[in-house]
């Protein structure tokens, strides 16, 4: 009797390399882990990189990441998996990582010996030791070229999707020709980490993936092909065609086949010859792909940060948000907002309470954040008259909106449109456990508002449903707030995928581009087959008439109050 097929995602982050192998159904059936600091020998790093704090460059060595390969998939074959059972294979990557390979790089990736590691041989393949991590900073001056390349943020934005960013590949590229000339002299290809992962697989350079090269500010998203003008930026004296070819063609396919895995997994590990490598993706789009989210459906991620991913089929980038090409259905796009503030900024708040009160005895350090939450009115209101008050708090220097770190209270009087910086009214701290919510959830309205459409039945235009995860995601109270500001037509759900959302998100990639029919979008595979009741449960009510207009008409006095600190503060 032939065995059920299996499908292997594997997650190359800063800090770990995950694998998960799931079956036609998308249940789990292994699960591992290689850890960088914990496991991996005679690499000097700490979290995963080495950080040159002097010159603000924080990169990983790649000779690491070939020996979790090799130590990932020697733990997988320990547990008694019949890897020849896999039948496709695809990965996530750090997004905006890059690899250099010089040109022997195809030559010694296809005579790879099973008999040796891959970092005994790889290396060799590689003209420059290191890939940037997403943490680096060193590259002020290369973001401000790319800005000057098309004349301003704006205009870099609507291009690529995003702003320039010390992180992106472009200006990284840059920097790497300008400080290591004979490095990226000897360059002839150049993947991200993504396409660095199945390019190992597959014995041969690999194609860069459509939603990935949304993260270099290379790549024209409305064009569909790369940016002669910033990639003439980043090659300089080396000329357009030269880094043109070292970054290779970009299928528009989100599901292509790149061909089989090398012998040098087939003869070490025991996978079928005929295993299929599929194009690989970066993390954030991968998280996406972990459930099979809809058109307008949203994922806020309330831990240490804050992040906030949408699908959406409109385009409509902003220097202030991230616009991605959907790593696998044609006409979406993925819409990504990221606050450095977050879990920090309510827990400050919350421990603020607690000292008020004296209380060590609560079942929960959130006992009285959690109470002063839900029994403050919305915006703090406790009678019609009374202004709205509006706050932002932020214990680090934020990037949505450009500001300091510092913690601001303002009352907002919506007849006469007329915003006063003032605490007068505010009983604190307990109204600002609701105004830290509020002020977090407005802000993802703010940049958000222009992207949603209405759900039909006479609704305002608001997401479908939100879905929860991190820290955050535990408190009710948080999740009734967030309804209330965000709306939600069908809800709001907590979402618990475990901690290996970008790895599965890979896994499920694999089994849609292999199993799906003619036509068949990766949201309707998945979609049928995803067993929701086991990763999702409904929490908070979304959409609540009346209560969602009034923080509509809040969104103005928020807007006027961010614009206001940004230009006290020189944040134009």
């Amino acid at each position: 009797m032939m065995q059920e097929p299996l499908y292997l995602g594997l997650d190359l982050s800063t800090q770990q390399l995950k694998a998960i192998v799931v079956d036609s159904t998308l249940n789990a059936v292994r699960n591992v882990t290689f850890d960088f600091d914990a496991e991996s020998i005679s690499f000097n790093i700490e979290k995963g990189v080495i950080a040159d704090l002097a010159e603000h460059k924080v990169y990983a060595p790649v000779a690491l990441w070939l020996q979790a390969l090799d130590g990932v998939l020697q733990k997988l074959k320990d547990t008694s998996l019949d890897l020849a059972r896999i039948r496709g294979i695809s990965a996530a990557g750090q997004q905006h990582g890059s690899v250099y390979w010089n040109a022997d790089a195809e030559r010694i990736l296809a005579g790879l010996n099973s008999s040796k590691t891959l970092q005994d041989q790889a290396q060799g393949a590689l003209s420059h030791p290191y890939s940037p991590n997403w943490q680096d900073s060193s590259t002020q001056a290369e973001c401000k070229m790319f800005e000057s390349a098309l004349g301003t943020k704006a205009a870099l934005a609507q291009v690529t999707g995003s702003k320039a960013h010390h992180r992106f590949t472009g200006p990284q590229i840059l920097r790497l020709r300008q400080k290591c000339p004979e490095a990226y002299a000897k360059t002839a290809r150049i993947s991200l980490v993504s396409s660095f992962v199945a390019s190992m697989l597959l014995g041969k350079i690999a194609a860069c993936d459509i939603s990935d090269v949304c993260g270099m500010n290379l790549y024209n998203i409305r064009e569909g092909c790369w940016d002669e003008r910033l990639v003439k930026l980043a090659a300089g004296e080396s000329g357009l065609p030269d880094l043109k070819a070292k970054l290779g063609n970009v299928p528009e396919d989100g599901g292509s086949h790149l061909g089989s895995i090398s012998s040098y997994y087939v003869e070490r590990y025991g996978f079928s010859p005929e295993c299929t490598i599929v194009i690989s993706t970066g993390d954030n789009p991968a998280t996406i792909l972990a459930l099979p989210l809809r058109s307008q459906d949203a994922v806020v991620s309330l831990g240490t940060s804050t992040t906030f991913l949408m699908s959406t089929p409109k385009y409509r980038p902003d220097p202030a948000t991230h616009f991605m090409n959907h790593p696998t259905t044609t006409g979406l796009y993925m819409f990504m907002l990221c606050y450095k503030n977050g879990g920090l900024a309510r827990e400050d708040i919350r421990d603020a309470l607690n000292s008020k009160a004296m209380s060590q005895t609560t079942t929960s350090l959130w006992t009285s954040f959690d109470e002063a939450l839900c029994s403050t009115p919305p915006l703090c209101q406790r009678a019609s008259h009374e202004p709205m008050k509006l706050g932002l708090y932020f214990p680090k220097p934020e990037i949505v909106p450009e500001l300091p770190s510092g913690q601001w209270h303002f009352v907002y009087h919506k007849e006469a449109k007329q915003l006063i910086e003032s605490d007068e009214g505010w009983l604190r701290p307990e109204d600002d456990a609701r105004a830290i919510v509020e002020s977090q959830m407005l802000s993802l309205r703010l940049r958000s508002k222009g992207l949603v459409s209405s759900p039909g039945y006479g609704l305002p235009p608001q997401p479908r449903r939100i879905y929860l995860v991190g820290g955050g995601s535990r408190s009710k109270a948080i999740a009734k707030v967030v309804g209330k500001v965000l709306g939600g037509s069908e809800g709001i759900y907590k979402l618990d995928v475990g901690e290996n959302a970008c790895a599965l998100g890979a896994a499920y990639k694999a089994v849609w581009s292999l199993e799906r029919r003619t036509n068949e979008t990766f949201e309707e595979l998945i979609g049928d087959r995803w067993e929701e009741s086991q990763f999702v449960k409904r929490i908070a009510d979304g959409y609540q008439e009346g209560i969602f207009e009034k923080y509509g008409e809040a969104l103005d006095g928020f807007e006027m109050m961010e614009n206001i600190l940004m230009r006290r503060h020189n944040k134009d």
